[in-house]
């Protein structure tokens, strides 16, 4: 198995916009941990993916009154500066929720050798979730990091977690907390 971790959202605009919103303080509850997660794929030489949304200005998605953020091309659609990055790492630029549709992220992690994902980031019940899911409908067993995601409030977190804990898919989707993500990398 070589794995990839996928980190979605964790980006400029979210944080400087909303610095006190519930999903931003989770997120910085959980920043030491996954940045653990990165360090230890980046001495594994494992992939790193950063899922940016990348909108336009006048793009579909704000038409749910949504105001526009994360322009394609401004700061504000880079992921936060409190992660550790590499020049290694990937970025894949996303117009929609899940890092899969229509990018070339499916056509890069089969490149890389990746038969497995790990997703963090946010939003819970959304972008992590539809990228996991998109993972096993690309053939590739998606982690749902337990820990190292957050939703817009934490019961949206937890119906998702509930949900897919004990999923008929398991082991091709799986949701797990930390120590759990650990022995799981530990076992390559």
């Amino acid at each position: 198995m070589k794995p990839a971790l996928i980190i979605v959202d964790m980006l400029k605009d979210t944080f400087r916009r909303h610095p006190e919103s519930p999903i931003v303080l989770e997120c910085k509850k959980f920043i030491p941990f996954l940045n653990d997660f990165i360090d230890l794929f980046h001495a594994k030489n494992y992939p790193v993916v950063f899922a940016c949304d990348s909108f336009l200005p006048e793009d579909f998605i704000f038409r749910a009154g949504l105001k526009p953020h994360s322009l394609r091309g401004t700061e504000g659609s880079e992921p936060i500066d409190e992660l550790h990055r590499s020049p290694s790492d990937h970025i894949v630029q996303k117009r929609r929720f899940s890092a899969f549709f229509k990018t070339d992220l499916d056509q890069t992690l089969r490149t890389l050798g990746v038969d497995r994902i790990f997703v963090s980031g946010i939003a819970t019940n959304i972008c992590v979730l539809t990228t996991a899911l998109d993972a096993v409908s690309n053939d590739f067993s998606a982690v749902i990091m337990e820990q190292c995601c957050a939703a817009h409030n934490p019961e949206a977190h937890l119906a998702v977690i509930k949900a897919y804990k004990k999923t008929p898919l398991h082991p091709l989707l799986q949701v797990l907390n930390n120590k759990e993500c650990l022995e799981l990398l530990k076992a390559q």
